[in-house]
């Protein structure tokens, strides 16, 4: 099948990949679009493993507020160069990323943060929830490290589903991110603010307590 440049235009206007990447991409494909932008992915993601190795010590803070004030968001994100940190792409990007975790409230960055005795613990916890729930003894612990796992993909960033793309981890959109910079980024840390959290809050009704105040 030809190759057009029609095709190798709207291949390349849908996936940011070199022109060359595209019409090879095409012919392996031949001329199946679809088939195409799986074969760059494919090609993409392998990149990006390779890059993964080298040291990115540059970046930038982003800071995200939410909500009229009630949620902020501080994040680090780091590239390999000064260059790429103020790349109008990778600014987009942790832009987006300091968003999801204004939305999607993770913990930590990946699982390897996540300390052993919260780890202990939780699975304690859900074990304990297994054998209540009835479960046969051979496949309590079976059952428990699902849900450990489970625990790990709602509280860690990297596993989390992208609030704006539920079909894609945060951790495949920064390999997607790597593959069409070229260089290798690293989320690096976070934290999450939100207005009165940790702090109790008192249940007196207001207009009791004037009331009372009135009456002397």
């Amino acid at each position: 099948m030809e190759i057009t440049a029609a095709m190798v235009k709207q291949l390349r206007e849908q996936t940011n990949a070199g022109m060359m990447d595209c019409k090879r991409a095409l012919t392996e494909a031949q001329g199946d679009l679809q088939r195409a932008v799986e074969l760059l992915r494919e090609k993409g993601l392998s990149s990006a493993a390779k890059k993964a190795s080298r040291v990115a010590a540059e970046g930038i803070v982003e800071a995200y507020i939410h909500g009229g004030g009630r949620i902020g968001v501080l994040l680090e994100i780091n590239s390999e160069t000064d260059f790429v940190a103020k790349n109008a792409d990778f600014r987009s990007f942790v832009h987006d990323v300091a968003m999801h975790i204004a939305a999607a409230a993770p913990q930590y960055v990946r699982r390897e943060d996540v300390a052993a005795e919260i780890i202990a613990h939780e699975r304690e916890i859900l074990r304990v929830q297994t054998l209540n729930e009835g479960k046969p003894e051979k496949i309590v612990d079976q059952i428990v490290e699902g849900r450990v796992d489970k625990f790990f993909k709602e509280v860690c960033l990297l596993e989390q589903p992208f609030v704006k793309n539920p079909d894609m981890t945060i951790e495949q959109l920064l390999k997607e991110k790597i593959a069409q910079i070229g260089e290798n980024l690293s989320i690096r840390r976070f934290a999450r603010f939100v207005v009165g959290e940790g702090i109790e809050k008192s249940n007196s009704n207001f207009a009791d307590e004037v009331f009372s105040i009135a009456r002397g």
